[in-house]
Parts: structure tokens; sequence; C-alpha cells
């Protein structure tokens, strides 16, 4: 019967099978239970064997009356219970909330880019509902922290839902509410509500801005990001200066994609210079370093746009770029200026930079295609100095197909063939305008024209002007002489032009080890590598404050040693007191 323990017959009784039971028979028998023990002393006592995890997967066994206990099915329920992205989406943007409070109580601005970090995780899972619902969760009702709320909630539609309310307190209230019919008891006053960081609202603003970013509401976007700049420049907190470099970096690219498009006069672009520049002033007088860098690179893709280049020149001449800024910035910076350095023909000055650009930029697929840009526009540039790019460049997996254009140009190139190198540029016309490289490229003519001539000048010791003009394609031999005249004097080729006799004249090849040029060469490595360990250096990162909390253990030990000194002059401490292990000062 339900309700009655089994009764024993005599010591050598058996547990109940499994030992399961069901909870009234628990709860029932604990009196019984006590009394027998008390009158019985000798009998043995019944051994509860729980259950094995093996036999937790089979169906649970039943006991004397057929009753089943319940504890197993509500676990393999448990178990197959599937959490909803929506409501995994907005807990991961909350327990971004710790770090940024984290960032604000230490100063220390790691949590921050932890935090702006984890955006490219929850990207995909972005929506209204998500935000809005991560928005109404976090800001209470108050006055001041509801219309902070409010504006956020307006842009993406949602400004009708509820703050202070989230869906998961609501649950626990209403299975409190069932489980208990008693009413609740006054426990005290209630608690303050706590007001939330600027720093927080400014983190889900970024998020509305990449959400409207990805649906292409980019004027939605842009006047959503004029919001969030002035509001941090209102702020004025140093805790913001991560977060208002990524307000501006989507500012300015909602900009880019709006009609007309950039390289037009009357693009948006144009129109949010003063806006950047105002934004990059304020910067340095904060020493605001995320926010100056980023505003910087921006300012200068900005004018390459438009094709300003004078006015880039300007900038980078009239601004001094951080040099603690973010590397990736760094990166940025060392490619726009390559860029800016080549088109004034300062090809010596675009080659370091492009080449330290190449080689700050991270080595994972995530910057797959800055790294692509930035080496078509190196190997343009190399090309422009008169050297031949390593042949490993283009074997590398993640770029042999996007720098196979670049590859039969350098072969052109290399070779001197004219007619080839024409026909490159004519198949690869539209990617090589895309990358922005077509009018360097056309550059290459002359450089083409070199090559040929000093192959010919390697190759044969006398050679005349007509077979130069026939192997070149030249138009006559006026321009062939003029050229191998230009060959020589820029030192491209040792040799002499005899006018008279219409030909050129090679001179013996010397041993280029008994010149300076391996000297040098070895030089411009050992300088680099000098480079790079400063600046490794330069990037390596301290815990702040670290010496002031040194300083302040040292000045109290010297404080308790003076007044340990005192009290023994004075004959209140021996030295036996002090285990004879003080030392006089």
């Amino acid at each position: 019967m339900p309700g009655k323990t089994p009764q024993r017959k005599g010591g050598n009784n058996k547990p109940v099978e499994n030992g399961v039971r069901s909870t009234k028979d628990v709860e029932g028998g604990k009196g019984k239970a006590k009394k027998s023990a008390a009158k019985d002393t000798d009998e043995e006592m019944t051994v509860v064997v729980p259950p094995s995890k093996k036999q937790s997967s089979a169906s649970p066994p039943a006991d004397a009356d057929g009753d089943v206990a319940m504890g197993d099915e509500d676990k393999g329920e448990e178990g197959t219970v599937e959490v909803d992205p929506a409501v995994q989406a907005v807990a991961d943007i909350k327990s971004n909330f710790a770090l940024l409070d984290r960032a604000v109580a230490l100063f220390d601005a790691r949590f921050s880019l932890r935090a702006l970090r984890s955006i490219s995780l929850i990207r995909k899972r972005l929506s209204p509902d998500v935000i809005a619902q991560a928005i109404v969760d976090t800001f209470p009702a108050t006055v001041t922290s509801g219309n902070i709320a409010k504006n956020l909630l307006v842009v993406l539609g949602r400004e009708s839902m509820p703050l202070g309310k989230s869906s998961s307190s609501a649950a626990e209230m209403e299975v409190d509410s069932d489980s208990s019919s008693k009413p609740a008891k006054n426990n005290g006053p209630k608690k303050e509500v706590k007001e939330i960081i600027p720093e927080v609202d400014i983190f889900l603003g970024i998020l509305i801005q990449v959400y409207l970013f990805d649906s292409k509401q980019y004027k939605k976007g842009a006047e959503f990001s004029q919001y969030l700049s002035e509001r941090i420049q209102a702020l004025n907190r140093r805790t913001l200066d991560s977060l208002s470099a990524k307000v501006y970096f989507y500012f300015s690219l909602f900009c880019e994609h709006m009609e007309p498009l950039p390289p037009s006069p009357e693009s948006p672009i144009v129109a949010i210079r003063p806006t950047l520049l105002a934004a990059l002033r304020t910067a340095v007088l904060r020493k605001d370093i995320d926010t100056q860098a980023s505003v910087i690179v921006l300012l200068l893709r900005n004018y390459l746009l438009t094709s300003h280049i004078n006015q880039a020149d300007l900038l980078v001449s009239h601004t001094q770029f951080p040099e603690n800024a973010v590397n990736n910035q760094v990166a940025r910076f060392l490619y726009y200026l390559g860029r800016i350095r080549a088109i004034q023909l300062r090809y010596t000055e675009a080659h370091e930079h492009l080449t330290a650009a190449t080689r700050k930029a991270p080595g994972s697929n995530c910057a797959l295609g800055f790294s692509q840009t930035a080496t078509k526009l190196l190997l343009v540039v190399e090309l422009l100095m008169g050297d031949i790019p390593d042949r490993s460049t283009f074997r590398q997996a993640n770029m042999e197909d996007a720098l196979h254009p670049y590859l039969l140009l350098v072969q052109a190139v290399r070779v001197g063939n004219l007619e080839n190198f024409e026909t490159t540029i004519a198949d690869h016309a539209d990617t090589f305008r895309r990358d922005g490289t077509y009018t360097l490229i056309l550059r290459l003519r002359q450089n083409v024209i070199k090559t040929g001539i000093r192959m010919m000048s390697l190759s044969y010791s006398r050679i005349s002007l007509r077979d130069i003009c026939i192997r070149l394609h030249l138009g006559s031999e006026e321009s062939a002489e003029y050229i191998v005249a230009k060959a020589i004097r820029d030192g491209v080729i040792e040799a002499t032009l005899d006018r008279e006799r219409g030909f050129m004249k090679s001179k013996e090849v010397g041993d280029v080890y008994a010149t300076r040029e391996p000297g040098e060469a070895f030089h411009d490595r050992i300088q680099a590598c000098l480079a790079l360990h400063n600046e490794s250096v330069k990037a390596m990162r301290f815990p702040m404050n670290q010496h002031r909390l040194e300083l302040k253990n040292a000045q109290e030990a010297r404080e308790r040693e003076r007044e340990m000194a005192k009290e023994i002059q004075e004959g209140d401490l021996d030295e036996d007191d002090l285990g004879g292990d003080f030392e006089g000062m």
C-alpha cells in the first residue's frame, strides 16, 4: 500500500530494490525507523543504494507498489532543453558590462578592448529585438537612464518597450507566486537603483551601429553616429577612449557608403571632415591616444578617396601620430602614408612604410584583405624602384589568386617585354582600377623599357639603336637614342653611346662585392631589426601604478623602523623583544 513502509522479518532483511522509494515512503518511514531502532538495537541498518549513472539512462525501476520515481525523468527533460538563441545573445551582450565596469574601476583600457573584440562573436545574432531586450534589462526606469535608453530604443523602433523589467525576472516572479500562496513579507527598504555607467550605453550604441551597417541602413546609421559622437564629446571620460574610436570608425564608414559615392566632391565624406578635425583637435588636447590614432587614419582615408593628396600630405606634416597607438591603427597609418609617398614619386619612403605595414598586419585571416591590398601596392612600388619582387610572395596560399595579375605584370617587367606589359594592363585594367594601382602601373612603361635596355647591355657588348628599336617596339631610332641616354644618365646601365655610328657599347661588369652595395644592404637589415626590437619594447604592457604601491610599502617600512628605533631609545623595547634581528638605522 502506498505510504506504508515494508515490514522486516528478523535481522537478515534486504533493502528495497535499487533503493528507490517514493517521497511519502521516506517521510512516513522516519518515525517508524526511529521507533524500531530504539526497540531492536541489535538489528542491522537498512542501506539505501543510490542508482548508478549507467542505470540513469534506462527506465527507472518500480517499487513494491508499482510507483515510479520521477527524479530521473526530470533530469532527462533538462538535458534535452535547448537554449533560445535570442536569450543567449542577450546574455552574451550583458556579460560584457562586467568588463566595462572593471575597466572603469581599474582605469584599464584592456577590459574595454576585450568587450569590443566580443562584438565579432555576437555580430551575426544581432537584431532589433535582441538589442532592445538587452537595453530594457539593463536600464532602470529612472529619469536620466530612461532618456538615454529611450534614445537607443527609438533608433531600433522599439520605443514602446518598458524599462526595468527583464524577461528572466518576470519568469522568476511567476514561479514564486505559483509555488507559495502566502503574501510576501516586507524584508526592509528597497535597494537603491544603481545608475548605469556611460560606457554601457555607448557600447550598446556601437552594437546598434553594427546592426545598422549590416542591414545597409547607412543614412539612419550616420544620423545615429552623429548623436553618439556628440554624447561622447559631452561626457569627456578617459575610459571612453577606445569606445569613441570605434564610434568614429563606423561614422566614417556610413558616410562612405552613402550616395553619391566617392570620389564625387558632393559625397557625404566631404561633409564630415569638420567633425573629424574637431574630434582630432579635442583628442589631442585630452591626450586621447585611441581616438587620435583612429581619426588621423580616417582623415587620411577620407582625403585619398577624393584624391586630395596635398591635403593628406599637410595633415601628415602638421600632426604627430601617437607612438603608443594600437598596432592595427599603426599598420593602417603606414599603409596610407606609403600610398601618399608613392603618388608623390618618393618610392624609397613608400617602400619603407609599406614594408612596415605588411609586417605589422595580423597573420590571421581576419586581416587578409588588408594584407593583400598592402602587398599589391608594395609590389608596384618595388617595380617602380627598379627591383623585381621575390617569387615566393606569389606562392603564398592566401595570396596566390589575388596576386595573379601582378605576377603577369612582374613577368613582363622582368623580361622587359613591352608588348606583354601592355597586354597585361589591357586584360586586367578593371582589377588594377579597383585596387587603386592603375595610375601607378602606367608609370611602369619607362621601367619596362629600361629593364629591356639593361638586359641588352648585359647580353651584348655592342648593339645598334635600330635593333633596340625593333626589340622594344619603339617608334623611331631617335626615341631609342633618347631612352638609352637617359638610362645611362640615371645609372641604370654602364655603357657609352656612339651617335655617329648609331650603337651602344656596354662596359665590362665589375665585381659587386668590391663595391659598398653589400655593406649598405647589410646595414639596412640591421637597422630594420633594431627598429623592430625598439617597437616591441615600447609595446610591452605593465600594471598601472605598480611603482606607487612599491613606494608606499617602502615608506611604511621606514616609518615602522623609525618608531621601533624611537621606542628603543626611550627604553620601551629591548633587542630581546625584537628577536635580535633588528639593526640600527
